[in-house]
């Protein structure tokens, strides 16, 4: 397995400002935000020459693109429904361009007046029939990672959503952070669904349980999300989980921790994880 992180703590920064930091902390592999007017790639001003420079300046850092990354909760709300889709066929077609195999992308909120698990079923395989028909073409992975706000939540949505959608090229970037703070087990997925795990998020969780006895399940500020090796997540089970179902991809640093500054962080997470690696 390999290092990765996902840019877009630097979004307001240049894809060169990025490039130089990863070389100068040995991080060698990047998620590269792709939204629409991002300031690292933007698919849809990515001409042949862009791609060019963006190939050599990885090659001189001997860096690599692990993902691009296009996250929005827009794919199951009907008025925003088609710039997705049109947003996320250029993404395929730029991580194509620049030899990147996985698009990372959010599975959405619920529909209005639906659950998760009615958005899952009625919803989404229709919204991402064009993305997935077209990233076929292009032999690109459409990679969902789980965050729990939206319909991937439990255990549940991912078996439903597998059932409405088997397409071989569509999965996860999974994230057990997610799974942590809900108490749902964050080992299963890995061994229920390693044909569908295309690139994984290295996120942990921090919970408080004194506090949380204190104030209860339903109230907010007895978890966080922190850098790997900060929190409760065994990374050393969990990536042997990984490795034991046949993964041996990136772990994305998703810096998401409060108390570390965006260059500490990522510089202690991947300290953290090299001994997995």
């Amino acid at each position: 397995m390999k290092i990765g992180m996902l840019t877009s703590p630097f979004g307001k920064e240049s894809l060169e400002t990025v490039l130089d930091f990863a070389e100068e902390v040995a991080i060698p592999c990047l998620e590269v935000s792709a939204g629409p007017g991002s300031n690292h790639i933007d698919p849809a001003k990515l001409s042949p020459t862009k791609v060019k420079k963006i190939v050599e300046a990885l090659d001189e850092r001997g860096l690599e693109i692990s993902a691009l990354a296009y996250y929005t909760g827009a794919i199951s709300d009907p008025k925003g429904v088609k710039q997705v889709q049109a947003h996320a066929k250029k993404t395929i077609d730029a991580a194509a361009a620049l030899g990147v195999s996985t698009v990372c992308m959010l599975a959405g909120a619920p529909a209005p007046g639906m659950s998760k698990l009615d958005t899952i079923r009625k919803v989404l395989p229709k919204a991402f029939r064009p993305i997935l028909t077209h990233a076929r073409k292009k032999n690109i992975n459409i990679a969902l990672e789980n965050y729990f706000a939206t319909c991937l939540q439990g255990l549940d949505t991912f078996e439903a959503l597998f059932e409405r959608i088997p397409d071989d090229n569509f999965g996860l970037n999974y994230d057990p952070s997610h799974l942590y703070h809900q108490e749902c087990d964050h080992l299963a997925p890995i061994s229920m669904f390693p044909k569908r795990i295309f690139h994984t998020h290295a996120k942990d969780t921090l919970v408080d349980k004194r506090k949380r006895a204190q104030v209860g399940i339903y109230a907010s500020g007895w978890w966080r999300y922190v850098i790997p090796g900060f929190g409760n997540i065994d990374w050393g089970e969990y990536v042997s989980h990984l490795r034991m179902n046949g993964y041996d991809g990136v772990l994305s640093i998703e810096h998401e921790d409060g108390a570390q500054t965006r260059e500490e962080g990522f510089l202690r997470g991947a300290a953290y994880l090299e001994q997995f690696c």
